[in-house]
């Protein structure tokens, strides 16, 4: 067969696509818009890889910290600026105050000239929540004017909350930990994190488990029509097409609606595109100019498409015979051979089995091995199910007339059936081996804060000097505050430059001292030593705290900054204190304690503030209500919530990536399986309306398309169930860790998966009703 030939077949078989009147040009469109759908989301994929590099490029390029151990001394192309990173509800909320020193102090990106003091310049969302009724909370914490917007240069996504504002007085507090000179905005120490095997695991079995789906969609989709089209085709036998042209002439068609498909997803992407730029999904947001396919990716998807089309549509009619007078699906089909079917998942198991055990201590995992073995074994789904419906069906029994419709249906094209079901499917087996993973490894990437939330749920740090007493007093005028537990802090060495033996020291009121040590009793102008506490593990007390003894509060170390230590005199009269398990870390605090009345003038700005709070949750916005409190009392506060368990970013990262994903892939398999039911429908009509006319109840009929619906969705989930727990425990024993089943996550996956098909089928109800009329039969 030449090349000539085929292409005059396959042409002819585009022509038929457009020119067959609107039963061609409806399969084309259904045809096209489930393609399309699948290629608006590979795109997207194909994007996501520029999109993370560049709001990597974009944070890296707004960095301003140094890492220098002494400050930069002044100039005119220096800056100083204060961090003010803080929430609002439960959005990152990023703030700079800056001061220049001088006509060339560095902007930063985004930012065409510095703010006065008062004024501010503020990112497009910021702008937006600050006008908007819903931040007048916020707009308490910033008065100032806003006098201009940050560009997209100077933001990693649409949705980010910043702020830059101006300052003075910042060059006073650079030895504070929030405020420093730069002369230079950009990362000083670019380069990547050390790479973890786990993590580059989880990413990879990510974008698979995610893919998998999308492809398996295109392939069905490709494939709408197929028992009109092959009616079609039989004409075509009747004027002298031999089975093979035939067979091409169905691939062209295919092909039309497969190139038809890319033009609607190309269309559907950027659409897609302009709206990203307004959304934001579990807080991650982005630019449209930020999502742009590699165009070696993008090509592949634009060659990949049409050929599998072809391949889909030639693989499809292999057991189908078209004959002049009509089409043969065989009268009693073959049963379908288990064999060959199990060959797939087991040959992923295969190339996985190499890699159980490496963890994270034997190298990298091979992504080849990986990322064949999980498709092989997601694949291995859409193979086994339709075996999987076909012998179920084949046994169900009798029962009552919707349900004997919906099975005598499902036994005579239980293909079809599988095909609907076999994208959600591979989604759900793959979420739950997802799952598995994460929950697995969870506690590697999780660690204990030590801050006990029972005691305190907030906790603000002050500046050096800020009296304590007086701010404490408006944290608990603060509605929702229930408790105040103010100290300042520091540290005391027994030499001014490189002490050799050293302590904490505390200051805050009897009642907040109480809270983290044993006091014998405590009147204000006391003075405690606290013996044995493990704070002070190798430390003597009884000589440190000995009456009379110099000691110097913020000492200087060589190689660190240089400091101004203040001396203090151990007092006469000291008390001695028992230590008790500490508020944070989970350790019990030491050194010295001192109430307000016995705190020398001298040795108070050297201390840092720290108030822990205890609040009331069922306030409405109280945590932005502390928050607002603590700007009042300290611009460069540091107002943080607590929480028992903290994770590691880029695993967290990558959590919500999924996250976005699985939700985009969620909406494709809902809109797919939308147009997959209206096809199936479609393909029905002339059925559904000679039942009605022979008098058969609409309810009847709704039953049975439910049941044919529900049926194949039972087997698909419970298929899914058991690969997703095959790979779940092999991706568990590749990374040397526990198996354990999450049956929560497991079973909220899968009724994540059945819920998202009876969504479609309600929706697919009023077209149903609507083709249930005598009235289809017509014809011409």
């Amino acid at each position: 067969m030449s090349v000539r030939q085929w292409a005059a077949d396959l042409t002819l078989g585009v022509r038929f696509a457009f020119t067959g009147g609107r039963e061609g040009w409806t399969r084309a469109l259904l045809t096209a818009v489930g393609v399309g759908l699948g290629v608006a989301l590979l795109l997207l994929t194909t994007a996501i890889p520029n999109a993370l590099s560049v709001r990597h490029e974009r944070e890296a390029a707004r960095s301003d910290i140094t890492y220098a151990s002494d400050p930069m001394p002044k100039a005119n192309d220096t800056l100083v600026l204060a961090r003010l990173d803080d929430y609002f509800r439960d959005d990152d909320l990023r703030g700079r105050a800056l001061e220049p020193e001088g006509p060339r102090a560095p902007l930063p990106p985004g930012v065409e000239k510095f703010p006065a003091v008062g004024e501010m310049v503020v990112s497009p969302a910021l702008k937006e929540l600050l006008e908007s009724d819903s931040g007048a909370l916020l707009r308490e914490r910033l008065p100032d004017r806003i006098v201009g917007t940050i560009a997209e240069d100077g933001l990693i996504g649409s949705a980010e909350l910043a702020y830059y504002r101006g300052a003075e007085g910042l060059a006073e507090q650079i030895s504070q930990g929030r405020v420093e000179r730069i002369d230079r905005f950009g990362d000083p120490q670019p380069g990547e994190e050390d790479a973890d095997p786990v993590l580059l695991l989880l990413v990879l079995v990510v974008f698979v488990v995610l893919l998998m789906p999308v492809a398996v969609f295109i392939a069905a989709a490709v494939r709408f029509g197929g028992e009109r089209r092959d009616r079609r085709l039989a004409a075509l036998r009747l004027v002298g097409s031999d089975s093979r042209m035939t067979r091409r002439i169905a691939a062209g068609e295919a092909l039309a609606g497969a190139f038809l498909g890319l033009v609607f997803g190309a269309a559907f992407f950027m659409v897609g595109r302009e709206l990203a730029g307004s959304a934001e999904v579990f807080r991650i947001s982005v630019f449209p100019s930020y999502l742009n396919p590699s165009p070696l990716l993008a090509l592949l998807v634009a060659v990949a498409v049409p050929a599998s089309a072809v391949l889909v549509t030639l693989f499809a009619l292999r057991g189908v015979v078209i004959e002049p007078l009509g089409v043969v699906r065989a009268g009693r089909p073959a049963r379908r051979r288990l064999w060959w079917r199990l060959i797939l998942p087991l040959a992923g198991l295969a190339m996985l089995y190499p890699m159980i055990g490496n963890g994270r201590e034997n190298g990298d995992f091979n992504q080849y091995l990986v990322t064949g073995g999980v498709v092989l074994l997601l694949v291995g789904v859409t193979a086994l199910l339709p075996w999987v419906v076909e012998s179920v069906v084949a046994r169900l029994g009798s029962g009552g007339v919707a349900w004997q419709l919906a099975v005598r249906r499902l036994q005579l094209s239980s293909g079809t059936a599988a095909r609907m079901v076999n994208g959600i499917a591979v989604a759900v087996a793959g979420a739950i081996a997802l799952q598995m993973l994460f929950a697995g490894v969870d506690d590697d990437y999780t660690k204990s804060t030590g801050q006990d939330v029972s005691r305190a749920q907030m906790e603000a740090q002050l500046s050096s000097g800020v009296p304590m007493t007086p701010a404490a007093e408006k944290f608990r005028d603060t509605k929702g505050v229930r408790a105040v537990y103010a100290f300042s802090e520091g540290y005391l060495g027994d030499r001014a430059r490189d002490p050799e033996h050293g302590t904490m020291i505390t200051v805050g009121d009897c009642a907040s001292l109480r809270e983290v040590s044993e006091l014998p009793s405590c009147t204000d102008g006391d003075v405690f030593a606290v013996h044995g506490a493990e704070w002070d593990t190798g430390e003597d007390m009884s000589k440190l705290a000995a009456p009379g003894r110099k000691l110097y509060s913020d000492p200087t170390y060589e190689g660190g900054p240089t400091r101004k230590p203040v001396p203090w005199t151990v007092p006469q009269g000291i008390k001695t204190a028992k230590a008790r398990p500490g508020l944070v870390a989970g350790t019990d605090r030491g050194g010295f304690l001192i109430t307000p009345g016995a705190l020398p003038d001298t040795l108070g700005p050297t201390l840092d503030g720290h108030a822990y709070l205890k609040v009331d949750q069922s306030v409405a916005d109280v945590q932005d209500l502390v928050r607002n409190t603590s700007t009042a009392i300290d611009p460069l506060a540091d107002t943080v919530t607590w929480a028992e368990t903290e994770r590691t970013d880029r695993f967290d990262t990558i959590r919500t990536g999924l996250f976005v994903g699985a939700a985009c892939v969620l909406a494709l398999i809902g809109a797919s399986l939308l147009v997959s039911q209206l096809e199936q429908l479609r393909e029905r009509k002339k059925l559904l309306s000679a039942l009605v006319a022979f008098g058969t109840r609409r309810r009847t009929l709704s039953m049975s398309v439910l049941w044919q619906t529900a049926i194949p969705i039972v087997l698909g989930l419970l298929l899914s169930m058991v690969v997703g727990l095959t790979l779940g425990t092999v991706l568990l024993k590749m990374t040397s860790t526990p198996v354990r089943v999450d049956w929560t996550g497991v079973l909220s996956m899968t009724g994540i998966g059945a819920a998202v098909v009876l969504v479609v089928t309600l929706c697919s109800l009023p077209p149903l009703l609507r083709l249930m009329r005598p009235e289809g039969l017509r014809t011409e």
